[in-house]
């Protein structure tokens, strides 16, 4: 797919500031002031990473008032719900949360929804089995903060209720006896972005403080806190980022047993990276959801006897399996429907429509679409009568704003930026197709459909060796607000006419630079660029430098992202 080439800005000032301060490469200055660094102190947080920068988890409104509810249940050995959602990052924090309390008491347990029987975020049928057990307690994880009647009725039943949301509050908010959620108005914590994990460390982290109970609970499932945040893509900044640090550290030299047993199963041999968090942790748990029931996940998360995790590793692994089949199948129907469909050149939205398709998958299958297409996405299947899907977006149209537009013809939606979930009746699938691509086509110009990649620095092959790699490789663990580097140099050339394809798709490349420097590339799926690498003239690239091991020999290699004459 044709993409667009756009470099990224920086200030000048800014940029000599810290050289002058660092003493060190321009292009590593500029790299930290793109990312909001401006000053020494903020360069040695952000290469030197320790639990100290992590804030006073006291700082967020309602954590006092949390610490002393949950303290006061257990006094009175009242029983504690633990409410979480089906994904990654609920199910990670109910494993965090409880694991944390289990240590020291009895009277707990925990709930996850069913993602078709009961939908996202607190349910009715959660509520009416708390009160039927006796629950005199229920903290929520990754949701609550827009439960607004549920909580209600809660409450009612004399259930007192903790909500840790980092989801954007709503004009109303429930009637909980504590929220713990940055993005409250009169939250002066200093860090708005924590996933809904993190806030359930920040609770047990404060529990902990106040009762004299040890780092090493605390820290248990560190790793786990990490994976939710590689998983649930917030911005990997600030304590974000602290975090990650921490709990990929606690990965690859004490890896918590239920983390060690997906490695295993995932076939992971080197040490974990942010990226093997989501590509291989995140799918499996997350299939869990999708093809069953993620408590499954959660059973994983808490197991200690590391056979036992085994086992119910390989379950996760036979459901992302079975996903991954259903996933195919399904995004070939979608393609073909797409293709059918004489009008498809002229849209600016996609929305495809097939009773039959599993409602676990239909998120991916919209990903997947906009792989192909690169415009607004609408993946919908049926579910009770009803239907329902998956919403994805790309940059330039704000999703939930586009579903708000057709509210009247919507029966339930919600989501953010760049993903949704909707529900319609049937009669109004054809009035809500025709509305949505009418905004999506207000919205975009035509350029903006097709993907753009944003370059950060250019520079000559001369500036790639072992030294500046050094100083990359500290740019990580990588994410939004701190995405790999991408650089571009130009007037590129093949060396000696060494470059060739590989397994009839990739490119294996080595490639000069004025006659000088010579740095190996791979570039993959990119066999139809081969003539324009191999026609004498000179072409420019984009791409990413990493280390390649080959035979216990270490070399730095270009991972190409795109090529142009």
């Amino acid at each position: 797919m044709q993409k667009r080439w756009a470099l990224k800005t920086y200030d000048e000032s800014i940029v000599d500031t810290l050289q002058k301060e660092l003493k060190i490469n321009r292009t590593i200055c500029i790299l930290l002031a793109q990312r909001g660094i401006t000053t020494f102190s903020e360069a040695k947080k952000f290469f030197r990473t320790t639990e100290e920068h992590l804030y006073d988890p006291f700082w967020m409104k309602g954590m006092n008032t949390a610490v002393q509810l949950i303290h006061d249940h257990i006094q009175h050995q009242n029983k504690i719900l633990i409410y979480g959602d089906y994904d990654v990052d609920g199910t990670t924090s109910v494993a965090v949360v409880y694991s944390f309390f289990k240590n020291f008491y009895e009277y707990l347990s925990f709930y996850i929804p069913h993602r078709f029987n009961e939908g996202y975020g607190l349910s009715y049928k959660a509520i009416q089995e708390a009160i039927a057990n006796d629950i005199k307690l229920i903290i929520t994880l990754d949701c609550g903060i827009k439960s607004v009647s549920l909580i209600e009725e809660a409450r009612k039943h004399e259930i007192d209720v903790i909500v840790c949301d980092h989801h954007l509050p709503g004009d109303l908010l429930p009637d909980a006896n504590a929220i713990l959620n940055p993005k409250q108005i009169d939250c002066e914590y200093p860090y708005k972005e924590l996933c809904g994990c993190g806030i359930g460390y920040k609770l047990i982290t404060a529990y902990a403080q106040e009762h004299a109970i040890g780092a090493p609970f605390v820290n248990e499932n560190i790793d786990l806190v990490a994976t939710a945040i590689a998983a649930d893509i917030v911005p990997i900044q600030d304590e974000n980022r602290t975090l990650s640090v921490l709990g990929l550290a606690k990965a690859n030299h004490n890896p918590s047993v239920p983390l060690k047993a997906l490695k295993q199963i995932g076939k992971l041999e080197k040490e974990f990276t942010i990226t093997d968090l989501v590509f291989i942790i995140a799918p499996r748990v997350n299939a869990a959801g999708r093809m069953d029931d993620a408590k499954k996940a959660v059973n994983l998360f808490i197991e200690k006897d590391e056979n036992k995790a085994k086992l119910l590793a390989e379950e996760l692994h036979q459901d992302n399996n079975e996903r991954k089949d259903i996933d195919k199948s399904t995004t070939e129907e979608a393609l073909d429907q797409i293709l059918s469909n004489e009008n498809n050149a002229i849209l600016k939205s996609t929305i495809v429509y097939e009773p039959h398709w599993h409602k676990g998958v239909v998120g991916i299958v919209a990903s997947r679409l906009i792989d192909h297409f690169y415009r607004p996405t609408i993946v919908l299947t049926e579910s009770n009568g009803k239907i329902s899907g998956s919403a994805r977006s790309i940059k330039g149209f704000n999703l939930f704003d586009g579903l708000n537009q057709c509210a009247d013809l919507l029966e339930t939606y919600g989501g953010h930026y760049y993903a949704a979930g909707l529900t319609l009746e049937k009669k109004n699938l054809d009035p809500f197709k025709k509305r949505f691509e009418d905004i999506v086509s207000n919205t975009l110009e035509s350029h903006q459909l097709v993907p753009e990649v944003e370059i950060d620095c250019e520079i000559d092959f001369d500036s790639v060796n072992p030294k500046f790699l050094a100083l990359l490789k500290q740019f990580a663990p990588h994410g939004p607000e701190n995405m790999r580097p991408i650089f571009k140099t130009q007037g590129v050339f093949d060396f000696n006419a060494q470059s060739m394809l590989v397994k009839e798709k990739h490119l294996k490349l080595v490639l000069t630079q004025n006659g000088s420097t010579v740095l190996n590339a791979i570039a993959f799926n990119m066999a139809d660029k081969l003539n324009l690498i191999k026609n004498n003239k000179p072409f420019q690239i984009l791409y990413h430098i990493e280390e390649n091991t080959w035979r216990n020999q270490t070399s730095i290699q270009l991972k190409i992202i795109d090529i142009r004459q």
